[in-house]
């Protein structure tokens, strides 16, 4: 007779999955970064795919459709690659345009890309990658902030947002 796996060791993988998200910073890309000031972006498109928004955290970055954009303490500021790979890609998605230039409304920190290895543009605030917390599922959530003690939400100006935030805008 099987025994199904217990509940012990399907919280320690979740939990691995979710706080460890990567250990030393991966090299996946040779790509250079590209960087772009937020005027120069705001004017190649119509729209922009980041924007501000109020939260219980303060002022966010946010997508196009307002869901929240976070960083994860473990990348390497100008590397051009991404620290979370594999499994840690599926809680945290990255954030992805189709430009060299996002448009960005709003934003004052310094936007880019690198090539993901997917081969995907990775967008990039400051310097560092950007990306979702899968559990946030509506505009507002703000359910990443905080976990694992390395996942933070984005300031308009490219930092880090530290402090603890309530659910929702």
């Amino acid at each position: 007779m099987k025994k199904p796996l217990s509940f012990g060791f399907g919280a320690l993988v979740l939990a691995a999955t979710l706080a460890g998200c990567g250990g030393s910073p991966a090299t996946n890309s040779s790509a250079a970064p590209t960087t772009t000031t937020p005027s120069v972006a705001a004017s190649t498109a119509a729209g922009a795919e980041m924007k501000v928004a109020s939260s219980s955290a303060g002022q966010i970055a946010v997508d196009s459709k307002g869901m929240s954009l976070y960083f994860f303490t473990k990348d390497v500021k100008d590397s051009g690659t991404s620290a979370c790979v594999d499994a840690c890609l599926d809680a945290w998605p990255i954030f992805t345009t189709t430009s060299d230039a996002p448009a960005v409304e709003g934003v004052t920190g310094t936007v880019g890309t690198f090539a993901s290895p997917d081969g995907k543009k990775q967008v990039t605030l400051n310097g560092l990658p950007l990306y979702y917390y899968a559990k946030d599922k509506a505009p507002g959530d703000v359910t990443g902030q905080g976990v694992g003690g390395v996942w933070y939400l984005v300031s308009p100006s490219g930092e880090m947002i530290k402090g603890a935030a309530a659910s929702g805008y």
